[in-house]
Order: structure tokens, then sequence, then C-alpha cells
């Protein structure tokens, strides 16, 4: 995610790396390049350059502190922009409503169908809220069946009349059947077109005049870049829409979408979609999103991921087995799993400070854990919960059964063994580590 806009923004700040003060010459030279930045980002020319402007006009206003370095000032400058930029603060979507009605629009191929149902999860799961999912895409089949299916997985109920070529009247129809049974949000997947056409516009206007909806939502694919902008503003310029949603940024090196379409539209970008699963949605917080862009991580985001998957009692007996010693492979193989239910690795690994420094060359895909779980599957479960007893027999039957050398056997164990010391060490130190940090966070 914004990748090479991150890369190119580091080469910029090293410009004023070593100097002892911020002038004239040297503020230019950085600009060029953040400008430069901007564009290879499909940033278009003259927010790059209104951009640069107003962090010019900061750096050269103020008086860098003694304690503070010039590039590190540039930084603080950089990002602070960046925020306003993407909009400051994060925006909450409005699902106040007997139902709530959540319209949502988009070009073909963007995601709506998929986010409609991201959505009714998480509004499930993290609101407590019923939902009910509407398939309004009268024209493609596969649309209404991927809905269905999607509906199924998440346990939410799906709306569908595939005889019935009208979309107002199945939404309307939808929205009794929503009142009868006291749902408490309405989502109302939409047709596309693969252009901006004026008989999609007029429909999905319909749809908003005659529904009413709270909130109508615009997605968007983000990979689209400049593109994804022009649409946004055509869509909005016609709906006059509430808020954007940009999919696939976790497949989106550059980032122009996301840095300028608020800027183009003045409307907020409320979700993000980051990966294929049903939970892979975030809000959007651009504070936080500027942090990432530069490399700053995102802690808040990452505690707030692992606090989902965190359940305190059986931390208390994870901490229990640890300061024992008794932490074992069935225990890391649950911790595992939790891992991977927070989302990509490598990007959870980016929300870390520095970390995209190091991880920027390194591919590290979703099957990073797969080698050493099938070492652990083709363990007994005697073994697992006694790794003590593994021997040189032991570990060869495991590296047969696993598909694995010895040798990558033999190097598990031994980071097995290093982190359990390492555990211990911390636990018998500071307590609970990110447990306490997380209970912190819910007072």
């Amino acid at each position: 995610m914004f990748e090479n806009l991150s890369n190119k923004l580091e080469k910029a700040f090293k410009v004023l790396k070593g100097k002892g003060s911020i002038t004239d010459i040297n503020v230019a030279e950085t600009m060029k390049e953040i400008r430069r930045a901007l564009l290879d980002a499909d940033v278009s020319y003259p927010i790059a350059k209104e951009f640069t402007d107003k962090v010019k006009s900061q750096a050269l206003g103020m008086n860098v502190l003694q304690s503070v370095e010039p590039g590190q000032m540039m930084v603080k400058i950089v990002k602070d922009e960046l925020t306003k930029l993407m909009g400051s603060e994060a925006v909450d979507i409005n699902i106040k409503g007997s139902p709530a009605i959540v319209l949502i629009a988009g070009l073909q191929g963007s995601g709506k169908t998929t986010f409609s149902a991201k959505l009714a999860n998480y509004l499930k799961n993290k609101k407590n809220k019923s939902v009910m999912l509407v398939a309004g895409d009268v024209y493609r089949p596969a649309a209404i069946n991927q809905l269905q299916v999607l509906g199924e997985q998440i346990g939410v109920p799906v709306y569908a009349d595939i005889e019935n070529k009208n979309p107002v009247n199945i939404a309307e129809r939808a929205l009794k059947e929503a009142k009868d049974k006291n749902i408490q949000v309405l989502i109302v997947d939409t047709a596309g077109r693969l252009a901006v056409d004026e008989e999609m516009m007029d429909e999905i206007a319909n749809l908003k005049r005659n529904l009413n909806p709270q909130e109508t939502l615009f997605v968007v694919d983000s990979m689209t870049g400049q593109d994804a902008v022009n649409t946004a503003k055509a869509f909005n310029d016609r709906l006059n829409y509430d808020g954007v949603v940009l999919t696939k940024l976790d497949g989106d090196t550059r980032g122009g979408a996301a840095l300028t379409i608020r800027y183009v539209v003045d409307k907020p970008i409320k979700f993000v979609g980051i990966g294929e699963k049903m939970d892979a949605l975030d809000v959007f917080h651009p504070e936080r999103m500027a942090n990432r862009i530069l490399g700053m991580g995102d802690i808040v985001s990452l505690v707030e991921r692992a606090q989902e998957q965190y359940d305190e009692e059986e931390a208390r007996k994870l901490q229990k087995k640890i300061a024992k010693n008794e932490y074992n492979f069935e225990d890391f193989l649950v911790q595992i799993n939790q891992i991977k239910k927070m989302g990509n690795v490598k990007d959870l690994l980016n929300m870390i400070p520095g970390m995209s420094k190091l991880t920027k060359d390194v591919e590290i895909g979703d099957d990073a854990f797969k080698n050493i779980e099938a070492i652990i599957g083709s363990m007994t479960p005697y073994e697992r919960r006694n790794p003590s007893v593994l021997n040189g027999s032991r570990r060869m039957r495991i590296a047969n059964g696993s598909g694995n050398s010895i040798q990558e056997v033999n190097r598990l164990l031994k980071q097995f063994e290093e982190t359990r010391k390492v555990m211990k060490m911390v636990s018998s130190s500071n307590g609970k580590g990110l447990g306490n940090m997380m209970r912190r966070r819910r007072r």
C-alpha cells in the first residue's frame, strides 16, 4: 500500500538530511522532489502544486527548534498537510433510522457487491445491528447470486427478486419486509456500468429520490488512480452522495485516489477495502493513513485489530502457561490463527513504526505461515503439547510428513525455544504487555 509514494517521499526528505537549517534553496529542492512523488502517485498537477506551496509556506514561516532537525520538521509539516488533504478526521456512517437505508453506488467492477456484504458484516459484528441486503442489480444475475452467497456466508438475509426488473420496486418491497422483520439497517446494492452514462445516473438518482436513504456511499476502485477521482466527481455532481469507499487499497502502490478524492469532491472517505475476506474492511482515518505513507506505522490500528481477536480469559491462561514455561505448539498455532485473522502479514508489519523500510523489498504472502502450520500439523497431539520429546527420529518423521527438510524442522524448533525464553522474560518483567495496552484503551 502506497509503497512507491512512501519511497519517493523518503528520498525527498533526504535532501534536508544533515542540514543545519531550512533555507529557500534546500526547501525548493525538497518541494521539487515531493511534487514529483505526488505526480508519480497519480495526483493531478494543480493539487500537487497547491500541496507543496502550502508545505513550503509553513516550512519557511516557522523557526526550527534547536532540538529538531530540519528533516524531521519537514516530515511533520508534510504529515499534517497529508492529513488535511485526506480529510483530517474519520467520519462515521449514518445508520439512524427505522430502518436506516444505505444506498451503494459505483461503476461495474468497482467492488460494490463485495463491499455491500463487507459493510453488512461490519454493522452486524461491530455495531451489533440487524442487517438486510438488497440485490438491486437487475441486469446481472451473477451479481444477485454473488450477494446471496456472501449473505449466507456472513449470516445476513438477502432480499432478491430475479423476475423483477424494476430496481425501485425491488427496494421498496425490501424496505417493507425489513420493517415487518424489525431490521435495523437495509443495504441496497445497485447496478453499475463500465463507464459513466446517463441511463445509469438516472436509475441511481431515481432510487435515491424514492428511497431517501440516510447514507449514500460511492464505491470506487482505488487502483484506477485519477480516473477514480474523475468518476467520483461525476457521481457526486449528480447524486450528492455522503461518502466514498475505496476498494482494493491493498493493491494500490501509488495512492492518488486516496490522497485527492476528498479534495476534489469535498466528501469524506468513510471506508477502505483491504482484501477479499469479509472482515477486510477498515474505517478510514486520515492521520493514521498519513503516518503509514510516511513510514511511521499505525500502532493504534494494529492494537484495534488485535483487540478484535483478543480474549482476556484466554490471555490469562496463556500468561500462566508462559510463566510456568508450559507454552507449547498448540498455543503457538492458536496465536498464528489469531494473527492471520487480523489481516495480511506484511500489512500488519508495516503498522509497526520503521518496519516498512525493512519489508519493502520482501515478499510476504498470505501463506507466510504455511510451512510452519504444516510442520506443527505433522506432530502428534502429545508432541505439540510436549515439544521437549521431539528427538531426532520424531523430527525426521515430522519433516517427511510435512514435506519440509529436517533443517527446516530444526530451525522452527530452535526459533520456538528462543521465543519461549523471550516470552518468559517479558512475562516476568512487565506482565501482560499488549493485553495491558488493550485494556487501557478500553477504559
